[in-house]
């Protein structure tokens, strides 16, 4: 039988045609989609689940309207407030993945803060990709790794995999064998594409707001029924 996996990526996908089948403003959608992260967080803690990692805000979503992204910007410091006033009840460890340099002060410095307040919780651990592009990651890893070997410190034929899994966000943070995407979309949307190299995917047909516990279980128990071979064959004796 094939263990649980211990990581689990998720595109939370939705909000927004969420909040406009039900005639509700997109934001509405958006705190709707924050509530069901935070409630299979709390289920994924008790599950034993020793990573998630979710995709809140991509390097392309600056391309939406500004009230949009403004609203946006504005949940995620409340939550990030929120996960900050509620540390003491948790014992999930909270991180953030992708470029913060384009990501309002504010929200930067509520992010620290969160991470560093939760620095020492053993439970789960969840990782937030914001302001994340897979592209972007790779291209920004890449060029840490050149700068290294313009100064002499490696050479060329020093660079294999693992040197690039080290100068990624995701660095000590083991490949996501579950991936879940919510909406019915079938697609990456340029997310960690290093990562995923060989995770399990899984689509759903549900918008995130409507994505509850019993959907993660199944999502799991299919996952446990795959046959993983990695590039090999598991011979039928």
């Amino acid at each position: 039988m094939v263990e649980l996996p211990q990581h689990i990526a998720i595109i939370m996908d939705g909000n927004g045609r969420w909040a406009k089948k039900k005639f509700m403003p997109k934001a509405l959608g958006h705190r709707r989609g924050a509530e069901t992260l935070k409630q299979l967080c709390k289920y994924a803690d008790k599950l034993g689940l020793k990573h998630m990692t979710v995709y809140a805000f991509s390097t392309e979503n600056w391309k939406r309207s500004v009230e949009e992204v403004s609203a946006l910007m504005g949940l995620l410091k409340e939550y990030v407030g929120m996960y900050i006033r509620d540390n003491e009840n948790t014992n999930i460890k909270m991180d953030f993945i992708g470029d913060r340099e384009n990501i309002p002060q504010d929200l930067r410095e509520k992010m620290e803060e969160l991470e560093e307040a939760s620095s020492d919780k053993t439970g789960l651990q969840l990782h937030i990709a914001l302001n994340y592009g897979s592209r972007d990651e790779i291209k920004r890893a890449v060029q840490k790794i050149a700068k290294r070997v313009k100064t002499g410190e490696i050479s060329a034929d020093d660079i294999n995999e693992e040197m690039i899994s080290d100068n990624l966000d995701t660095k000590g943070i083991p490949d996501p064998e579950l991936l879940i995407r919510t909406s019915g979309e079938l697609r990456l949307s340029n997310y960690l594409m290093w990562q995923l190299a060989y995770t399990e995917f899984y689509f759903c047909d549900k918008l995130w707001p409507d994505f509850n516990i019993d959907d993660l279980v199944e999502a799991v128990e299919v996952f446990r029924g795959r046959d993983r071979r990695f590039g090999g064959r598991n011979e039928v004796k």
